[in-house]
């Protein structure tokens, strides 16, 4: 008789599963990781949106603050050029 080890279907199905999980379990971990790193570029980015938001609305005061100021200056400077010409007149 052999004395080679005879192969169990068994054992080698047990062994395949057992591969097959722990690539499931590598796979898991993996994907984990990569999930608590986009959360964390994910709050970042809401973050950094955020501040460019107040900052927009910041700046949309500005503007109108600035068109409002340039009217005026406009008005007064109608208003002077006005009075120039009646003087000229």
């Amino acid at each position: 008789m052999s004395s080679a080890p005879l192969l169990d279907p068994n054992t080698d199905s047990l062994a395949s599963l057992e591969q097959r999980i722990q690539r499931a379990v590598e796979t898991l971990a993996a994907l984990r990781k990569e999930k608590e790193n986009l959360s964390r570029l994910l709050e970042a980015a809401q973050a950094e949106r955020d501040q460019a938001r107040g900052e927009t609305r910041k700046l949309a005061v500005e503007v109108e603050e600035l068109r409002a100021e340039r009217s005026q200056v406009r008005e007064r400077i109608e208003r002077l050029l006005g009075q120039m010409d009646e003087l000229a007149g």
